[in-house]
């Protein structure tokens, strides 16, 4: 039996699904046993108040648990972490400390790494554990899947640097955005991938979660840079269609048809996904937004067929994308509209790659999944 470790920083059984989340799905129904290496994740995560703490990180720390047959969970927690401190002189300053995270005791990590065939690492500073994973073994595939712009995401400068001299000596260098691809396209492993989707859970949910007589639902998932104000401008301006919002997005405008939900299990916000009529990528400006363009959420919401309203500042050639500019009425009315009469039918989806394809892509060999999907939370 194969088995393949995912190293990153996600914890497993978190709401907050991602795409490493269902590149275990896939290896986990095509026969692997999959092992979920979180890292990093350290008593500064503590200090900043780490959403992962709402799970029992400590109780779990490093130690293997199995979540069920072949399934297991790593939480590789130490005392500190690479982590940016916001000022020039104290990231220069720990340089020389954080370099050495990489050469941490990995504990019962160690024969994890040992006995694995193929090892993926997200891009976060846990990467810096690539050169002692190496010698520990030598033999496995090593994928780096390069979820976001760590630039962009102001990572400390020795996580820069190890990203920069260990980017083309894996395997595979895989990048989900044609944004994050340009930093990349000249190594020779780098490879254009957009996210998979979990196509089975898609086609299994069969029921229509919407309620009410709304002339149209929006939905809107996710966690982060929510556009609230865009929120309050549509709702008021078409107060027949409802606006749902899945996750924890801070506080919204009190309206009849803005209906939040917070967080949900993964596999009940598909229902939501599948029978909108709009999907909802409008976010805040940050400097990463143009990385927002091939999110997971995009190519989920384009799987279904969604028309896509997003800001501006987020380009988009999908012809189910229409932009709006931020604060402006009249430009959210013309977005909102043009995504309503969107024909969803002359959207073409054969390029949409699953979850259960990507997986293969980056194992470097055809997988079978013949398993039912496999309930992460």
């Amino acid at each position: 039996m194969k088995r393949v470790l995912l190293v990153t920083g996600h914890y497993i059984e978190s709401k907050r699904q991602a795409g490493f989340h269902w590149l275990a799905d896939a290896y986990w129904r095509a026969g692997w046993e999959v092992v979920f290496f979180s890292a990093p994740i350290s008593w500064l995560s503590w200090l900043r108040r780490d959403h992962r703490f709402n799970y029992p990180i400590r109780a779990e720390a490093n130690r293997l648990r199995w979540v069920r047959q072949r399934l297991g969970s790593y939480v590789w927690f130490t005392r500190w972490h690479p982590c940016n401190l916001r000022s020039a002189i104290a990231n220069n300053w720990t340089k020389a400390m954080f370099s050495r995270y990489g050469d941490m005791p990995l504990g019962q990590g160690e024969s994890l790494v040992a006995s694995a065939d193929l090892i993926i690492f997200e891009s976060t500073p846990a990467q810096l554990l690539f050169e002692q994973f190496k010698r520990i073994n030598s033999h496995a595939r090593y994928v780096y899947r390069v979820s976001d712009d760590l630039n962009l995401l102001r990572s400390h400068p020795i996580v820069l640097e190890t990203e920069r001299r260990n980017s083309s000596q894996y395997d595979l260098l895989s990048v989900p955005s044609q944004f994050i691809f340009e930093r990349f396209k000249h190594l020779p492993n780098a490879r254009l991938h957009h996210h998979g989707v979990p196509e089975h859970l898609f086609a299994s949910a069969d029921t229509n979660p919407y309620r009410g007589d709304w002339e149209l639902n929006a939905v809107f998932v996710g966690n982060v840079y929510f556009d609230a104000d865009f929120l309050d401008r549509a709702a008021r301006m078409f107060p027949k269609w409802g606006f749902h919002i899945i996750g924890e997005v801070g506080r919204l405008t009190k309206r009849p048809n803005v209906l939040a939900y917070g967080e949900m299990p993964y596999d009940q916000t598909v229902p939501y996904i599948k029978y909108a009529d709009i999907g909802l990528q409008t976010l805040t400006y940050t400097p990463r937004a143009q990385s927002f363009s091939d999110s997971l959420k995009v190519v989920q919401y384009t799987h279904c067929r969604l028309p896509i309203v997003l800001p501006d500042f987020i380009p988009s050639d999908r012809p189910n994308a229409f932009s709006y500019s931020t604060a402006d009425d009249e430009s959210i009315r013309k977005a909102l509209l043009a995504a309503r009469d969107f024909d969803f039918q002359t959207l073409e989806i054969n390029s949409i790659t699953s979850s259960d394809d990507l997986a293969s892509t980056l194992a470097g060999e055809k997988l079978a999944s013949e398993l039912p999907q496999v309930a992460l939370v």
